[in-house]
């Protein structure tokens, strides 16, 4: 069912840019917002995977998502992501969130630690209460190495601020279920560029997208034809993004992804450890996806 909210579309897992010494270069974040604006991408997701939270500590973690929201003037939505394996941190940062005026929290399932779905349950019901901003729960079961259940996601969709989830699973019976149990309201985004469009088709009500940082144009054009039910325009200009959809995963994200930026002069190359630089023998290959879409 399609629905009137404003996070809907197409949303942007935005990178964190960085100088060669893994500093944080505030001045392209700023540039990189404003692509964004211009390009119409409906909301940025701030210092989520592909943000690199894993590798920014606390206070840069809430630096980060500050100056996002400022450079946003309003002008784009801005998801805060503020998940953690530990509740309390969790909280700490979605409090964060609210406090420096973040539209939404992403809040990822705490990885490492392998929760029950009950542990699940009771750690995204305890944040929400926690803290009054809307939330929107995130399930990457190939990074976390737990999968929250479509049971347990019907059943935190009830929680009154918890408004939707961000499904990467890629697996397109599990977004169908999610369709079928999921209260009409409740926000369903897919987390996966290469099956989002049908997704979207399917009844989705958007993507939050690592493509949208290198072809912001495009991915939201796909996305507004697939919530719009128009099926072969979505597939159309889907079709083109195909190969970067794949690309973009041949190393770990973000790897692939700010390695193409700053081929697009979007950002310097800096990547923190364990990461590292796209290996050469992916680079061409990447290369002719940039120079296909017209971005280089």
């Amino acid at each position: 069912m399609r629905i009137n909210h404003p996070l809907t579309g197409s949303m942007v897992a935005l990178i964190t840019p960085m100088f060669e010494d893994g500093s944080i270069d505030f001045d392209a974040l700023e540039s990189l917002v404003n692509f964004h604006v211009e390009s119409g991408t409906k909301a940025i997701v701030s210092v989520g995977t592909t943000g690199e939270s894993a590798t920014l500590n606390h206070n840069e973690h809430v630096l980060v998502m500050q100056r996002t929201v400022e450079f946003a003037q309003g002008h784009i939505a801005v998801i805060a992501g503020t998940g953690a394996n530990s509740t309390t941190e969790a909280i700490e940062l979605t409090q964060a969130a609210k406090d420096i005026g973040a539209n939404a929290c992403l809040l990822v399932t705490p990885y490492y630690n392998k929760p029950t779905q009950e542990g699940l349950y009771q750690h995204y019901k305890l944040i929400a209460s926690s803290v009054d901003i809307d939330q929107i729960l995130y399930n990457v079961p190939g990074r976390t190495a737990v999968d929250l259940s479509v049971e347990t996601a019907v059943r935190l969709s009830t929680v009154k601020n918890i408004i939707g989830i961000k499904d990467a699973t890629g697996d397109l019976k599990v977004a169908q279920a999610l369709i079928d149990q999921c209260p009409d309201d409740f926000l369903l985004y897919s987390g996966d560029d290469a099956t989002a469009v049908e997704f979207i088709l399917m009844g989705g009500h958007g993507g939050i997208s690592v493509s949208a940082n290198v072809a912001p144009k495009q991915v939201s054009d796909a996305y507004n034809a697939a919530m719009n039910s128009d099926r072969n325009l979505a597939k159309s200009v889907n079709e083109k993004l195909s190969d970067l959809h794949q690309h973009l995963f041949v190393e770990s994200n973000p790897i692939p992804v700010k390695w193409a930026l700053h081929k697009m002069g979007k950002c310097k190359s800096g990547i923190r450890l364990p990461l590292t630089k796209l290996s050469k023998e992916f680079q061409t290959i990447l290369q002719q996806d940039l120079s296909l879409l017209g971005v280089i």
